[in-house]
């Protein structure tokens, strides 16, 4: 039988989701196929509206190998098993004469545990069990959810959080999950046969295609237990996203409270002088928090490094206490224990870890009006575990409408531990990048607009200028305004200011309600404004009219005195790089490009990118930034700028939108 070409493979499949074939994704396909046959290593970019999930999606099905798919969001997870995949395999299989499985796997705590629900939560203050159920009451928020839960056990398949709708408090789902560590394993469970994660476990280890996240494919990677099965090709979506996932996996934590509360389950269940141990390194650990540390520790001061040292021979103690004793007057001791266990071995990794000292860690104290003070550590790069766990064995595809900064893929590259593009050999893995463009004529749709008169930016200063500025240019796209700012403290402000100056043009603030709720709104309103911070810059997706100026207030370089960014520049620059480029730039880079991504979801929107920030436009370190941005008609006319917002404005309220 002859084998079908890709080319028809991608109609078949482009036709059957209603789409439309485009050149950029022809290519993409084509580039894809080439890896896998290669078995080697491609970085795509693929601009909004290319179809990337097919163009990696036929090639991969076409191959006939196992393929795992990870994505950095709920939403991309969910078109690809609900949406594309369904109807990918259906249009492929007259061609393929085979239908490939696929199956989502998630983390442990995102399924219902069923021993959680029917045998009780284990609790800090008494032994055993409790009932929550039972322990909330009826008519409070807390318990109905429960009860909803309690319900939803009884008709769910999958048990997933993400599949019950409308959705629970997380303190709600917490009585009813477990986290990998606190799992009895499906051997021990009494409910091990009906476990969903176990369920969900098993579907994927029968699957062609899993589908699955960024965290839990560096679980994977990182702890060194499979988590996943095993496959041939490895494809990451939304792949700018990788970096900063991993990194955040491989970040420990230790707080007051949660040594404290560690403190409380194991007490019961080990001996008086264990527990005694662990209760003072506690207390040691706790007063030592409560002191005005510095930032970033290059060097872990003196009262600091002797509590760690007790928490960790504390901990060391009760972990092999735990696993010595029983205590049968314990209801379900083997839930109550299990949880104990991660509560300790969690602190004492952490302890361990920091007083270990590694040259390769970055250790520093924060402190919360909320949260308190924590102590965290974190790789200083991430580079070199992503170029040894990920790029071997298997053949891995990176795709994302932002990874060529600056006009090349190797600043991206090497944050994942790649050589320069071409070069690779024994030790390096071998990869190449393509730009398969965009079918959006982005000089045609979409203007530049950077406010070169305008007061360079100081840190945390006034700029009534900027507010100026901006305030112009919102009433001239007659509202239609997404604001993107550089911290919340900024995003605050501004809002307060301009609700007093237009309150013509309602303005919502992030956090003052839910994400969906404030995308919801903003799309339905033209003349609403949205203003927000980070998760804004990359999760707004609103195609049409009510989003025809796009904001950003300054370049988003981390804060100075970020202790892992710049303890990341740093390390480049003793090294003899330019940490500025390599670092700030290339964060600012790609925040910059996925912000200006949302102006145009669509053929037919226009508007304007305005960034309020001159130096885009007079330092050095400019042209490397626009570079990584769309391809807009580039302006400094502030006049021309509003002229064209209010001809957008005017055509967008003739057509009565």
């Amino acid at each position: 039988m002859t084998k079908p070409s890709l080319p028809d493979l991608l109609h078949a499949a482009v036709t059957a989701v209603g789409g439309t074939e485009r050149p950029g994704q022809v290519a993409m396909a084509q580039a894809v196929a080439e890896a896998i046959d290669d078995n080697s290593h491609l970085l795509v970019q693929a601009g909004t509206g290319t179809g990337k999930s097919l163009g990696y999606l036929v090639p991969a099905l076409a191959q006939g190998e196992r393929v795992v798919i990870a994505t950095a969001t709920l939403a991309l997870q969910r078109q690809l098993v609900e949406r594309d995949l369904p109807r990918t395999v259906d249009a492929l299989h007259p061609q393929l004469r085979r239908r490939p499985q696929f199956a989502m796997l998630k983390g442990r705590s995102n399924y219902l545990c069923l021993h959680r629900l029917h045998e009780g939560v284990p609790q800090d203050e008494e032994d055993g069990l409790f009932d929550p159920f039972e322990a909330a009451a009826p008519t409070s928020k807390l318990g109905q959810d429960l009860m909803r839960l309690r319900d939803w056990s009884d008709e769910t398949e999958t048990g997933d959080r993400d599949d019950l709708a409308p959705g629970v408090s997380d303190r709600a789902w917490a009585q009813v999950s477990v986290s990998s560590r606190e799992c009895l394993g499906a051997s021990k469970c009494a409910y091990g046969v009906e476990c969903f994660a176990e369920a969900a476990r098993e579907r994927a280890k029968l699957a062609d295609v899993v589908v699955t996240n960024h965290a839990l494919l560096a679980i994977d990677a990182i702890e060194g237990a499979p988590v996943l099965p095993q496959h041939e090709v490895l494809i990451i979506d939304e792949a700018h996203e990788l970096v900063s996932r991993v990194t955040g996996v491989a970040t420990g934590e230790l707080t007051p409270g949660q040594v404290n509360r560690a403190v409380r389950r194991a007490a019961k269940l080990v001996d008086e002088k264990a527990a005694d141990q662990l209760q003072t390194a506690a207390e040691g650990f706790e007063r030592v928090m409560e002191l005005a540390l510095p930032g970033r520790l290059e060097e872990i001061p003196e009262d600091l490094a002797y509590a760690l040292m007790a928490l960790r021979d504390a901990t060391r103690t009760v972990i092999t206490a735990l696993g010595n004793t029983r205590d049968r007057a314990v209801q379900d001791e083997d839930a109550v224990r299990k949880q104990a266990m991660a509560s300790v071995e969690t602190v004492h990794g952490v302890a361990e870890r920091i007083t270990h000292g590694s040259e390769y860690d970055v250790v520093w104290y924060e402190r919360h009006d909320r949260f308190g003070a924590s102590l965290r550590v974190a790789p200083l790069t991430v580079s070199g575990l992503l170029r040894e766990k990920l790029f071997t064995e298997r053949s891995v595809v990176l795709a994302s409408a932002t990874l060529k900064l600056g006009g090349d893929f190797n600043g991206v590259g090497a944050s994942l531990g790649l050589g320069p593009e071409g070069s690779g050999g024994d030790e390096e893995p071998v990869w190449k990048g393509i730009d398969v463009g965009s079918p959006f004529d982005y000089p045609k749709q979409g203007i530049l607009y950077v406010a070169k008169h305008l007061s360079r930016p100081a840190r945390d200063g006034e700029r009534g200028d900027m507010l100026d500025e901006l305030t112009e240019l919102m009433q001239a796209a007659g509202g239609r305004t997404l604001g993107l700012f550089s911290s919340m403290r900024a995003a605050q402000q501004a809002a307060e200011e301009l609700r007093g100056r237009v309150p013509e043009l309602p303005i919502l603030l992030q956090g003052e309600d839910t994400l969906g709720e404030l995308i919801k709104n903003f799309a339905a309103d033209p003349k609403t404004c949205l203003f927000g911070t980070l998760s804004l810059w990359q999760g707004v997706d609103v195609p049409g009219a009510s989003c025809q100026l796009v904001v950003m207030d300054k370049i988003p370089f981390p804060r100075p005195d970020d202790p892992l960014m710049s303890a990341r520049q740093k390390a480049v620059e003793e090294s003899g790089g330019n940490g500025f480029m390599a670092v700030a730039a290339t964060h600012a880079a790609l925040l910059m490009a996925q912000g200006a991504g949302r102006l145009v979801r669509a053929t037919g929107d226009r508007g304007v990118v305005a960034v309020l920030d001159p130096r885009l436009a007079t330092a050095r370190y400019g042209s490397y930034l626009k570079a990584s941005l769309p391809d807009f008609w580039y302006t400094t006319d502030r006049n021309q700028v509003r002229k064209s917002l209010a001809a957008i404005d005017a055509v967008s309220r003739e057509a009565g939108v």
